[in-house]
Protein backbone atom coordinates (compact mmCIF):
# COMPACT_ATOMS: atom_id res chain seq x y z
CA UNK A 1 0.00 0.00 0.00
CA UNK A 2 1.31 3.90 -1.09
CA UNK A 3 -0.09 6.42 0.54
CA UNK A 4 0.56 10.12 -0.40
CA UNK A 5 -0.19 13.66 0.97
CA UNK A 6 0.88 16.80 -1.20
CA UNK A 7 0.67 20.28 0.74
CA UNK A 8 2.45 23.14 -0.45
CA UNK A 9 5.29 22.83 2.19
CA UNK A 10 6.01 19.40 2.00
CA UNK A 11 4.89 16.23 0.26
CA UNK A 12 4.52 12.74 2.29
CA UNK A 13 4.86 9.49 0.92
CA UNK A 14 4.46 6.19 2.91
CA UNK A 15 5.00 2.39 1.76
CA UNK A 16 4.80 -1.45 3.37
CA UNK A 17 5.34 -4.26 2.50
CA UNK A 18 5.26 -7.52 4.15
CA UNK A 19 9.14 -9.15 2.15
CA UNK A 20 9.69 -12.05 0.95
CA UNK A 21 9.99 -14.53 3.68
CA UNK A 22 6.70 -13.08 6.19
CA UNK A 23 3.86 -14.24 5.55
CA UNK A 24 2.37 -11.23 7.10
CA UNK A 25 2.83 -8.20 7.69
CA UNK A 26 3.74 -6.53 11.44
CA UNK A 27 4.45 -3.13 9.92
CA UNK A 28 2.29 0.03 10.55
CA UNK A 29 2.39 2.97 9.03
CA UNK A 30 0.45 6.58 9.29
CA UNK A 31 0.70 9.70 7.40
CA UNK A 32 -1.11 12.64 7.87
CA UNK A 33 -0.50 16.03 5.33
CA UNK A 34 -2.86 18.20 7.14
CA UNK A 35 -0.82 18.35 11.11
CA UNK A 36 2.79 16.99 9.11
CA UNK A 37 2.59 13.83 11.53
CA UNK A 38 4.49 10.80 10.57
CA UNK A 39 4.32 7.68 12.58
CA UNK A 40 5.77 3.94 11.98
CA UNK A 41 5.96 0.94 13.93
CA UNK A 42 7.45 -2.44 13.65
CA UNK A 43 6.23 -4.84 16.03
CA UNK A 44 7.12 -8.22 17.57
CA UNK A 45 5.35 -11.05 18.86
CA UNK A 46 3.46 -13.94 18.96
CA UNK A 47 1.24 -14.47 15.37
CA UNK A 48 -0.50 -11.01 14.50
CA UNK A 49 0.14 -10.05 18.20
CA UNK A 50 3.45 -8.33 16.93
CA UNK A 51 0.68 -6.04 14.29
CA UNK A 52 -1.60 -5.61 17.28
CA UNK A 53 0.82 -4.21 18.82
CA UNK A 54 2.05 -1.89 16.17
CA UNK A 55 -1.38 -0.68 15.22
CA UNK A 56 -2.34 0.12 19.06
CA UNK A 57 0.61 2.32 19.37
CA UNK A 58 0.05 4.29 15.89
CA UNK A 59 -3.09 4.75 16.07
CA UNK A 60 -3.02 5.71 20.04
CA UNK A 61 -0.15 8.45 18.93
CA UNK A 62 -1.70 9.58 15.85
CA UNK A 63 -5.39 10.37 17.71
CA UNK A 64 -3.72 12.42 20.53
CA UNK A 65 -1.34 13.90 18.24
CA UNK A 66 -3.71 15.19 15.90
CA UNK A 67 -5.69 16.56 18.46
CA UNK A 68 -3.09 18.41 20.21
CA UNK A 69 -2.52 20.13 16.69
CA UNK A 70 -5.70 20.85 15.97
CA UNK A 71 -6.54 22.09 19.75
CA UNK A 72 -3.13 24.33 19.70
CA UNK A 73 -4.34 25.89 15.84
CA UNK A 74 -7.82 26.09 17.56
CA UNK A 75 -6.44 28.31 20.57
CA UNK A 76 -3.87 30.62 18.39
CA UNK A 77 -0.72 28.50 20.47
CA UNK A 78 2.44 27.58 18.88
CA UNK A 79 3.96 24.23 19.14
CA UNK A 80 7.32 25.09 18.30
CA UNK A 81 7.88 27.10 21.70
CA UNK A 82 10.02 25.49 24.31
CA UNK A 83 8.84 24.36 27.86
CA UNK A 84 12.40 26.05 29.97
CA UNK A 85 11.53 23.88 32.61
CA UNK A 86 12.34 20.34 30.61
CA UNK A 87 14.21 21.57 26.72
CA UNK A 88 11.07 20.43 24.90
CA UNK A 89 9.41 22.16 22.26
CA UNK A 90 5.21 21.38 23.21
CA UNK A 91 5.73 19.52 19.29
CA UNK A 92 8.32 17.61 21.77
CA UNK A 93 5.77 17.14 24.24
CA UNK A 94 3.18 15.84 22.65
CA UNK A 95 4.90 13.37 20.87
CA UNK A 96 6.52 12.03 24.12
CA UNK A 97 3.26 12.13 25.82
CA UNK A 98 1.25 9.78 23.15
CA UNK A 99 4.59 7.58 22.89
CA UNK A 100 4.19 6.66 26.53
CA UNK A 101 -0.11 6.90 26.43
CA UNK A 102 0.93 4.08 23.63
CA UNK A 103 3.41 2.16 25.96
CA UNK A 104 0.75 1.86 28.55
CA UNK A 105 -1.89 0.97 25.89
CA UNK A 106 0.29 -1.39 24.35
CA UNK A 107 1.82 -3.18 28.25
CA UNK A 108 -2.21 -3.18 29.46
CA UNK A 109 -3.35 -4.97 26.08
CA UNK A 110 -0.42 -7.69 26.79
CA UNK A 111 -0.99 -7.71 30.07
CA UNK A 112 -4.80 -8.80 29.86
CA UNK A 113 -4.86 -10.77 27.13
CA UNK A 114 -2.94 -14.46 27.22
CA UNK A 115 -2.74 -14.40 22.72
CA UNK A 116 -0.88 -11.29 23.50
CA UNK A 117 1.20 -12.09 26.18
CA UNK A 118 5.09 -10.68 25.40
CA UNK A 119 3.88 -8.59 22.20
CA UNK A 120 5.58 -4.94 21.50
CA UNK A 121 6.66 -2.69 19.17
CA UNK A 122 9.19 0.10 18.00
CA UNK A 123 8.36 3.42 17.24
CA UNK A 124 9.54 6.74 15.34
CA UNK A 125 7.77 9.19 14.66
CA UNK A 126 8.09 13.02 13.12
CA UNK A 127 6.10 15.97 13.74
CA UNK A 128 6.62 18.96 10.83
CA UNK A 129 5.84 22.45 12.68
CA UNK A 130 6.70 25.55 10.76
CA UNK A 131 10.53 25.13 10.45
CA UNK A 132 11.12 22.39 12.85
CA UNK A 133 10.76 18.53 12.68
CA UNK A 134 10.33 16.78 16.34
CA UNK A 135 11.41 13.16 15.78
CA UNK A 136 10.84 10.74 18.86
CA UNK A 137 11.65 7.11 18.67
CA UNK A 138 11.72 3.64 20.70
CA UNK A 139 13.46 0.83 19.51
CA UNK A 140 15.21 0.73 16.17
CA UNK A 141 13.03 2.14 13.72
CA UNK A 142 15.41 4.99 12.51
CA UNK A 143 15.06 8.59 10.99
CA UNK A 144 18.01 9.47 8.28
CA UNK A 145 18.04 13.02 6.83
CA UNK A 146 18.82 13.59 3.44
CA UNK A 147 20.41 17.45 2.65
CA UNK A 148 23.01 18.53 0.31
CA UNK A 149 23.72 15.16 -0.85
CA UNK A 150 24.59 13.68 2.59
CA UNK A 151 22.60 11.11 4.31
CA UNK A 152 22.58 11.38 8.33
CA UNK A 153 21.08 9.38 10.84
CA UNK A 154 18.99 11.65 12.88
CA UNK A 155 18.05 8.36 15.59
CA UNK A 156 20.33 5.95 17.23
CA UNK A 157 18.95 2.37 17.60
CA UNK A 158 18.19 1.16 21.05
CA UNK A 159 19.64 -2.50 20.29
CA UNK A 160 21.86 -5.01 21.72
CA UNK A 161 24.13 -3.85 18.62
CA UNK A 162 24.03 -0.43 18.72
CA UNK A 163 25.15 -0.88 22.64
CA UNK A 164 28.18 -3.11 21.67
CA UNK A 165 29.24 -0.73 19.06
CA UNK A 166 29.52 1.78 21.36
CA UNK A 167 31.43 0.53 23.99
CA UNK A 168 33.69 -0.87 21.44
CA UNK A 169 32.60 -4.71 21.55
CA UNK A 170 31.67 -4.59 17.59
CA UNK A 171 32.99 -2.39 14.61
CA UNK A 172 30.05 -0.82 12.74
CA UNK A 173 30.87 -1.88 9.50
CA UNK A 174 30.89 -5.71 10.70
CA UNK A 175 27.09 -4.95 11.86
CA UNK A 176 25.54 -7.16 9.41
CA UNK A 177 27.46 -10.54 10.88
CA UNK A 178 26.52 -9.72 14.07
CA UNK A 179 24.34 -12.58 15.54
CA UNK A 180 21.65 -10.83 17.82
CA UNK A 181 21.54 -7.15 15.62
CA UNK A 182 17.89 -7.33 15.90
CA UNK A 183 17.40 -7.52 19.65
CA UNK A 184 16.06 -4.40 21.39
CA UNK A 185 16.76 -2.84 24.33
CA UNK A 186 13.98 -0.77 24.06
CA UNK A 187 10.21 -1.28 22.74
CA UNK A 188 6.92 -0.18 23.53
CA UNK A 189 4.67 -2.83 26.22
CA UNK A 190 7.56 -4.57 27.39
CA UNK A 191 7.74 -2.62 30.57
CA UNK A 192 5.07 -0.34 32.21
CA UNK A 193 7.78 3.19 31.44
CA UNK A 194 9.82 3.88 28.40
CA UNK A 195 12.29 6.37 28.29
CA UNK A 196 11.42 7.79 24.29
CA UNK A 197 14.08 9.06 22.81
CA UNK A 198 13.32 13.16 21.36
CA UNK A 199 14.93 15.55 19.32
CA UNK A 200 14.41 18.59 17.43
CA UNK A 201 15.92 19.44 14.07
CA UNK A 202 15.63 22.70 12.17
CA UNK A 203 13.90 21.95 8.50
CA UNK A 204 16.06 23.44 5.61
CA UNK A 205 14.29 23.85 1.89
CA UNK A 206 14.97 20.94 -0.33
CA UNK A 207 15.59 18.79 2.72
CA UNK A 208 14.29 15.07 2.95
CA UNK A 209 13.67 12.89 5.75
CA UNK A 210 13.13 9.15 5.76
CA UNK A 211 11.49 7.13 8.32
CA UNK A 212 12.02 3.32 8.05
CA UNK A 213 11.64 -0.23 9.84
CA UNK A 214 14.64 -2.08 10.47
CA UNK A 215 13.36 -4.63 7.24
CA UNK A 216 14.70 -1.73 5.55
CA UNK A 217 18.29 -0.97 7.03
CA UNK A 218 19.09 -4.76 7.05
CA UNK A 219 18.32 -4.97 3.54
CA UNK A 220 20.60 -1.54 2.65
CA UNK A 221 23.02 0.26 3.85
CA UNK A 222 22.74 4.10 3.93
CA UNK A 223 24.99 4.93 0.60
CA UNK A 224 23.01 1.94 -1.01
CA UNK A 225 19.78 4.04 0.41
CA UNK A 226 21.76 7.52 -0.24
CA UNK A 227 21.89 6.70 -3.89
CA UNK A 228 18.07 5.74 -3.90
CA UNK A 229 17.10 8.91 -2.57
CA UNK A 230 19.24 11.06 -4.76
CA UNK A 231 17.95 9.41 -8.14
CA UNK A 232 15.91 10.58 -10.62
CA UNK A 233 11.89 10.69 -9.93
CA UNK A 234 8.95 11.81 -7.59
CA UNK A 235 9.44 10.64 -3.71
CA UNK A 236 6.22 8.11 -5.01
CA UNK A 237 9.13 6.99 -7.08
CA UNK A 238 11.90 6.78 -4.83
CA UNK A 239 9.73 5.17 -1.75
CA UNK A 240 8.81 2.72 -4.16
CA UNK A 241 12.17 1.93 -5.20
CA UNK A 242 13.51 1.37 -1.53
CA UNK A 243 10.97 -1.03 -0.79
CA UNK A 244 11.72 -2.78 -4.24
CA UNK A 245 15.28 -2.80 -3.55
CA UNK A 246 15.01 -4.14 -0.06
CA UNK A 247 12.85 -7.02 -2.02
CA UNK A 248 15.72 -7.89 -4.40
CA UNK A 249 18.37 -8.25 -1.90
CA UNK A 250 16.27 -10.71 0.14
CA UNK A 251 13.27 -9.31 1.77
CA UNK A 252 13.73 -11.08 4.80
CA UNK A 253 11.66 -8.79 7.06
CA UNK A 254 8.48 -6.45 6.69
CA UNK A 255 9.64 -3.22 4.77
CA UNK A 256 8.41 0.47 5.77
CA UNK A 257 9.53 3.40 4.66
CA UNK A 258 7.99 7.38 4.89
CA UNK A 259 9.45 9.90 3.33
CA UNK A 260 8.84 13.72 4.13
CA UNK A 261 10.40 15.80 1.27
CA UNK A 262 10.49 19.83 1.98
CA UNK A 263 9.82 22.31 -0.49
CA UNK A 264 12.49 24.62 -1.90
CA UNK A 265 10.10 27.53 -1.51
CA UNK A 266 7.96 26.86 1.47
CA UNK A 267 6.66 29.77 1.79
CA UNK A 268 5.46 31.27 -1.30
CA UNK A 269 2.21 29.58 -1.70
CA UNK A 270 -0.50 29.04 0.73
CA UNK A 271 -1.14 26.22 2.58
CA UNK A 272 -3.44 24.14 0.60
CA UNK A 273 -3.23 19.97 0.90
CA UNK A 274 -4.34 17.52 -1.21
CA UNK A 275 -4.82 13.51 -0.88
CA UNK A 276 -4.10 10.54 -2.97
CA UNK A 277 -4.28 6.93 -2.54
CA UNK A 278 -2.52 4.49 -4.78
CA UNK A 279 -3.66 0.78 -4.12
Amino acid sequence: MLDIFEHTRFTMVCQTDSGRVRDHNEDVVLVNGSVGLAVLADGMGGYNAGEVAARVAVDVVAEGAIQAVEDARSNGKSLTEADPAIGLSRAGLVLRDQILRANEAVFEAALNDPEYEGMGTTIVATLLTGRRLVVAHVGDSRCYRLRNGVLMALTRDHSLLQEQIDCGEWAEDAAKNFPHKNLVTRALGAERYVQVDIAGHVVEPDDLYLLCSDGLTDMLDPPEMAALLKGNGDLEHKVTSLVQAANEAGGRDNISAVLIGVSAEPAVKPAVMRKRKVA
